[in-house]
């Protein structure tokens, strides 16, 4: 798995966009007190620590399949309800809390559309449910600019943009197909400053996700002229990173159980 990594390797990796992101994420759904909420695909727990902010610890849960970030979430919001596991076998009750999120997870779903019947299912009648992916389709991603140097190199590279709810529309047809409703879609931008590139290239050679992978498996040679296209597209001085990620919000059907979501024939 991409993220069998140290938590801390993905903090370095990912963290400078994901904390933000994390931030606009529950801003956008807006958990108030008294609501229980889940965060599916937790991570080391950015999303999880916003939402214990606003409710406190013994309304919220969280669960992820990386064995690390699982830990490491545990650590960093004591305690909450952090599980280890998957989207598409979610280990609660029907309608067991008010609101579902779901940051930057969808894509590594085993089945996309099932892992969010499965939040809708947890979720209270009429709650929302919630998630995020990167804008790769629109290279608006913060790891655009690395893939386009490694295609530029290797035109073989596959990156990202590929993913599942990656292009524009995909994410949201995603939450109708797993029988959301009132689904709205919504743009979220996060910046992260670099003193220069090597703080930039650093994080690439940690493993972390598909990039660190693709970094891993590369001859030296290779290694070295992604490397070295990636300096060309970037200052070499101070510059900053614009990131975006598509980010919808649905809800689950009012006045029934959430269930009843689940689209027969979908997948």
């Amino acid at each position: 798995m991409a993220f069998e990594v140290a938590a801390e390797s993905y903090m370095r990796f990912m963290g400078r966009y994901s904390e933000p992101l994390a931030e606009k994420l529950v801003d956008l759904v807006d958990p108030r007190h008294g609501q229980r909420a889940l965060d599916v695909g937790c991570g080391p727990g950015a999303v999880t620590e916003r939402l214990v902010r606003r409710l406190g610890p013994d309304d919220v849960a969280a669960i992820d399949p990386s064995v690390p970030f699982v830990e490491a979430a545990r650590r960093r919001c004591p305690g909450v309800d952090v599980r280890h596991g998957v989207a598409e076998a979610l280990p609660f009750e029907d309608g067991a809390v008010d609101l579902t999120l779901a940051q930057l997870v969808v894509p590594f779903m085993t089945d996309p559309v099932a892992g969010l019947r499965e939040m809708a299912r947890v979720t209270a009648p009429g709650g929302p449910v919630s998630a995020s992916v990167w804008d790769f389709g629109g290279e608006r991603a913060p790891l655009s600019t690395f893939w386009r140097a490694a295609r530029d190199v290797d035109p073989g590279a596959v990156d990202e943009a590929a993913e599942v709810g990656a292009r524009t529309g995909q994410l949201a047809d995603l939450f109708r197909a797993a029988g959301l409703e009132d689904v709205r879609s919504y743009e979220l931008t996060v910046i992260s400053a670099y003193a220069g590139f090597a703080e930039w290239w650093e994080p690439y050679t940690l493993g972390v996700g598909p990039a660190g992978d693709y970094v891993a498996a590369l001859d030296a040679d290779t290694r070295r002229a992604v490397e070295a296209r990636c300096r060309e597209l970037l200052s070499a001085g101070p510059f900053e990173v614009s990131a975006t990620a598509w980010t919808v919000v649905g809800r689950t059907r009012p006045g029934s159980s959430a269930a009843a979501a689940t689209v027969p024939g979908a997948s």
